[in-house]
């Protein structure tokens, strides 16, 4: 991507901002902010997603570590037997590389359907939406 990893690592970081340019994530909201002494912030938040026909919440632990230039978000509570992904930026070029990894399946069998015939669209449509934001605000 075009953009320096600080900026593409801003622009995730910024969970707040999900409702904006996401659109199935209805509502988020953050709380228990910390930042340590080596400048790695945690905090929890709490999506409310709409996908269809499915409408679920979830809270998540994200991990945002600046000197690595990573983020890392970790199930608390929700429709998610597991939830875990993982955001890596790296210089690249005249840009950068992200990297998503994401490992995550249901309680409810129907949802992990669902999921099963829909992951590789809804990667490729959270992508586009974060290239997207990134095109809106630093070009």
């Amino acid at each position: 991507m075009p953009y320096t990893p600080d900026q593409l690592y801003e622009l995730v970081g910024d969970v707040e901002r999900y409702p904006e340019f996401v659109p199935w994530v209805t509502t988020l909201t953050a709380w228990n902010r910390k930042t340590d002494p080596d400048d790695v912030t945690t905090l929890d938040a709490q999506a409310n997603v709409k996908f269809a026909i499915v409408h679920e919440r979830f809270s998540t632990k994200v991990t945002l570590n600046r000197p690595a230039l990573t983020i890392d978000v970790a199930l608390i509570s929700g429709p998610f037997k597991r939830l875990q992904n993982r955001w890596r930026f790296t210089p690249d070029g005249e840009g950068s590389r992200l990297d998503f990894q994401i490992d995550c399946e249901f309680r409810s069998r129907i949802l992990e359907r669902l999921l099963a015939l829909n992951a590789g669209y809804a990667v490729s449509r959270l992508m586009a939406c974060f290239e997207a934001r990134a095109a809106g605000l630093y070009q």
